[in-house]
Order: structure tokens, then C-alpha cells, then sequence
């Protein structure tokens, strides 16, 4: 297969990047002023415009698929590219979830009145440009797109060269949509090269860009991280835990295990590691390795583990820190819920980990000492998502723990500024 189009020669490239910022930056003060009854009319226009192009749009996803497969992308990560109509219709549906959602801009709140008479409260704007960089999943550009609308922002988006076509024939729906309602199309621009320089150049222009979102493997998070000049958003890895207490119900967490960890294999919040208090270890493991052995995962555990279960390979010391996102799963015997507390502060990613019990101290000490971006009682941790979260769609999850934590959706989008409202006091 061909390789997609690359539209912008690399001598080009810092020259075209800086246009881009620069369209961004302009569309950015037009998207701020827009009310929200356009940002909806945009939002609709840009639901019907996808449905329009669906057979295009499958079309276009086939041949990139074709073009990954070719190329050795791995079964996770041609799952993630793949769209079919069902898939098109969902992202449409998911745009007009976001237009129902809210709007958070202008929202003025904790309004007090101040001695000097004056009243002071806080508004709701928006960041400005926010750059996205993703890799395999098309759907990002229209999650990332229509969340960075209606929360008041442009948004450039540079997604990974494997779903270039698809990634192109969407942003292209996106701009039609925007123009439609009287928006500028540069609101949302889709970074025209696969060249991997067009990153670098893209996180070194704070001038044009006032957040970066990263969406892609540890590799890419890290090397952004160290090069780049404007603040980010990000995650590492999704080294998700459930903890199984000396009181839980075990039929529960039987079928909560079973679903954290196969739900989808490859999800940021799939369960990674499974703990397991040692008064209910003996009765809860061998059900729940028949329920994952029937579903093909590769249990590695501790001395205890596998002892009760001889089918487990024994874990190595860096089992317990991988994200697998695969048919592998670390499981620890515990001897308390303080152990398993520390055993995740240690080990984890503070994503999401979560505890199956029915006592409420534990329970409390469970919510209040695991330090994740989200914490789940009696829940399986493929819950961590934007639109389980009633957000309308996520730009992404954060484990940073400044603006903005777990699924980012409108408000993780936003900043807000003091506004002070007066009647002509003076201070003396």
C-alpha cells in the first residue's frame, strides 16, 4: 500500500507549524466570543456532516488499516484505528452528547460580598489553544474537537501518521460543521504532516499554544515531557488495581475482577494488578482464575498466589509495575488492607484503583489513603472514562494533580479568572 499523503514538505515545516499557531490563535478569540446557542448550531452541523460522509469515512479507515497491517501495527493498536458505520454513527451520537452538555463558560460562581463593599467571584473562560497529539484512535479528533468547542477553545490536532486519511476526511467534517455556523474552520486544524519534527515544533510554541493533551504510549509522553514548553496534560500508564478486602462479597468481586481486567484488554483502565486479602484467598482465587483462564489471561503471582493456584507463573519484581494492556494479569496475596495500600503507592500510576468490601472503614481509609486520579468502591476500573463519568466524551485522563485530574472533559478544559464587581468604592 502507499503511504497517505504527506502535504507538507519538511523544509516547510517550521513555517507551516507557525501558521497554524497563528490561524489557532486568531480562531481562539473568535470560538470565546461564541455563544452558546452557535457553539450548539456548530456541534449539530458537525453530527450531521459525519453521518454524511460515513461510507467515506469507513472507506477511507479501511485503507488505513490496510496500510497498518502491512506495517506490522500491533492487534490493540489496529483495534483502536478501526471504525466501522456503528463506530461513525457513535462519534455523531457523541457529538451531539457534548452539545447537550452544558455549557461552562460565563458561569460566575462563589459570588461573596467583600467589607469594602465590593462582590467578588470567579468566572469560568476558556484555556485558549489547546494541541492535541494522539496516536491510532480517530475518534479522538472528533472527541477532541467538539470538547474543545464547546468549552470556548481552538485546538490543533496532530494525530499519529497510522489513521492520517482517516484523521484528515474527519477534521474535514469538523471544519465544514464550524463554517456552517458562522465559525472560523481554523478553529480546529488537523497538523497537514506525519513528520514527527511537526511534534517537536508544535510543544515549543507557548506564543500560539496554551496547553498540550497527549494521548499515546509512555514513549511519546515521556519525550514530549522533557521537550516541551507548554504546560501538558498527561498520563504515563494505567497500572490499575483491584483490591479484593477480607470483606467482600466474593460472587461480587468475582465478576468485578473479571470485567476490570477483560472488558477491553487494552484500555488505560483495564485492571493490571489483582490483590487479594489472604481470609478470603484460598475460596476467591481459584474462581477467579477459572472465569480469567476461560477468557485466555496469563495469571503471574506471588509465592501465595501460586501455591493455591499452580496454573500461575510466578511474577518477577517487574510484574507488579507493568501495564500490560494484554491477557496478563499480576496477582498479590496480601495480609492487610494497609499492605495493599502501600503495595499500590509503590507500584501504581495513580490512575484508578479500586477496592471490593462491604466495611465502611475500610472502605473510607481505602478512598481516603490511594492516591489515584480516581478511587472506586465495589466498581471495576474500566469505569475511568469521560463518558461513564456523564462528561459527554474525554480529552483524556490526567494522573497530574494541578488543573485538572482523572477524565477531562468540558471543565478540565477551562480556566477561571476573578471578575470584581463595584459601585464606585474607592480604597484608601
Amino acid at each position: 500500500m502507499n503511504a497517505p499523503a504527506e502535504l507538507t514538505p519538511s523544509a516547510e515545516l517550521p513555517a507551516y507549524m507557525e501558521a497554524v499557531g497563528r490561524r489557532a490563535r486568531a480562531a481562539a478569540a473568535a470560538v470565546a466570543r461564541a455563544s452558546t446557542a452557535q457553539k450548539n448550531a456548530a456541534l449539530a452541523a458537525i453530527a450531521a456532516s459525519i453521518r454524511a460522509a460515513s461510507a467515506a469515512i469507513v472507506e477511507v479507515n479501511r485503507r488505513d488499516l490496510e496500510r497498518a497491517t502491512a506495517a506490522g501495527l500491533a492487534g490493540p493498536l489496529l483495534d483502536r484505528l478501526r471504525l466501522t458505520a456503528a463506530g461513525v454513527e457513535k462519534m455523531a451520537a457523541g457529538v451531539e452528547k457534548v452539545a447537550d452538555l452544558p455549557d461552562p463558560i460565563g458561569e460566575v460562581t462563589d459570588l461573596r460580598p467583600q467589607p469594602s463593599g465590593l462582590r467578588i467571584g470567579r468566572m469560568r473562560v476558556p484555556l485558549g489553544v489547546i494541541g492535541i497529539i494522539y496516536e491510532s484512535r480517530p475518534n479522538v479528533t472528533i472527541d477532541a474537537a467538539t470538547l474543545c468547542l464547546k468549552s470556548g477553545n481552538a485546538t490543533i490536532l496532530r494525530g499519529g501518521s497510522e489513521a492520517f486519511d482517516s484523521n484528515r476526511l474527519l477534521a474535514q467534517q469538523v471544519s465544514h460543521g464550524l463554517r456552517q455556523a458562522g465559525l472560523p474552520g481554523e478553529a480546529v486544524q488537523l497538523v497537514a504532516s506525519t513528520d514527527r519534527a511537526a511534534v517537536g515544533l508544535l510543544v515549543s510554541m507557548p506564543k500560539y499554544v496554551d496547553l498540550i493533551v497527549p494521548r499515546g504510549g509512555r514513549g511519546l509522553i515521556e519525550r514530549l515531557a522533557g521537550e516541551s514548553r507548554v504546560p501538558m496534560l498527561k498520563h504515563l500508564d494505567g497500572n490499575c488495581h483491584v483490591y479484593v478486602d477480607a470483606a467482600a462479597d466474593l460472587a461480587q468481586a468475582v465478576d468485578i475482577a473479571v470485567n476490570a481486567k477483560t472488558y477491553r484488554l487494552f484500555v488505560c483502565g483495564a485492571m493490571e494488578t489483582l490483590l487479594v486479602h489472604q481470609e478470603v484467598a484460598s475460596v476467591f482465587l481459584p474462581q477467579v482464575a477459572a472465569e480469567l483462564g476461560a477468557r485466555g489471561i496469563e495469571l503471574r503471582g506471588c509465592p501465595a498466589t501460586c501455591a493455591l493456584l499452580p496454573q500461575a507463573r510466578a511474577a518477577a519484581e517487574e510484574d507488579w509495575f507493568t501495564e500490560y494492556l494484554g491477557p496478563i494479569l499480576a496477582v498479590r496475596v496480601v495480609d492487610s488492607l494497609d499492605t495493599a495500600i502501600a503495595h499500590i503507592g509503590h507500584y501504581g500510576s495513580h490512575h484508578t484503583d479500586a477496592i471490593v468490601s462491604r466495611d465502611h472503614l475500610a472502605i473510607e481509609r481505602f478512598l481516603r489513603e490511594v492516591d489515584s486520579a480516581s478511587v472506586m468502591v465495589n466498581a471495576p476500573t474500566c469505569f475511568a472514562d469521560g463518558f461513564e463519568y456523564g462528561l459527554g466524551a474525554e480529552i483524556g485522563i490526567s494522573t497530574d494533580k494541578l488543573h485538572a485530574r482523572g477524565p477531562v472533559g468540558l471543565e478540565g478544559l477551562t480556566s477561571r479568572k476573578y471578575v470584581v464587581f463595584g459601585a464606585g468604592q474607592l480604597r484608601r
